[in-house]
């Protein structure tokens, strides 16, 4: 599907707009601890339930475990812990979302998943310099949609990052 837009120069015209542009203000916002949080459409593969875990010895705190999913090993990430929040127990709202990463599956587990929205470019504000006290290079930004504010997360940057390490930059 293609809609139009208008360009805004010295003769108007209409140009195409495709369905990559179309979603790449779209966000699923979900809930981690008291605050809400978006992370691009275009990553998320499925939503499922929290589930059981097989647990990797010696793994980092935050990697639950793995999951087969469908044939495929997925790594699951606990958000709550890698974000140091306050541990909150698993109920029946506790779900894990499924991205799909620089070509790889991972899931991570979140307190719920509130909806998807689209933000205009206006509604995103650049994340606040907060210098070496907090990590900031994840965060695309700050959404605000009417009252709320949502932190969007750059979830490859976060899974590239030196601290998770669970994609490396040599994809084959």
């Amino acid at each position: 599907m293609t809609t139009l837009r208008q360009v805004t120069d010295s003769n108007t015209a209409v140009a195409p707009v495709t369905a990559s542009e179309l979603v790449a203000n779209e966000f699923l916002t979900f809930r981690l601890g008291g605050e809400e949080y978006g992370i691009e459409i275009l990553k998320v593969q499925e939503i499922r339930g929290y589930d059981s875990i097989t647990h990797i010895a010696n793994s980092p705190d935050y990697i639950k475990g793995v999951i087969n999913l469908r044939g495929i090993i997925v790594p699951i990430i606990d958000m709550r812990i890698k974000f140091n929040l306050a541990h909150a127990a698993y109920d029946q709202f506790t779900v894990v979302i499924i991205l799909t990463v620089a070509g790889r599956v991972m899931g991570v587990v979140v307190d719920g998943v509130s909806d998807v929205i689209t933000l205009a470019d206006e509604q995103v504000r650049p994340t606040p310099g907060l210098g070496s006290v907090i990590e900031t290079q994840y965060i695309m930004g700050l959404g605000t949609v009417d009252e709320r504010m949502l932190i969007l997360i750059d979830i490859e940057k976060l899974m590239r990052g030196s601290a998770m390490g669970l994609i490396t930059n040599n994809i084959n």
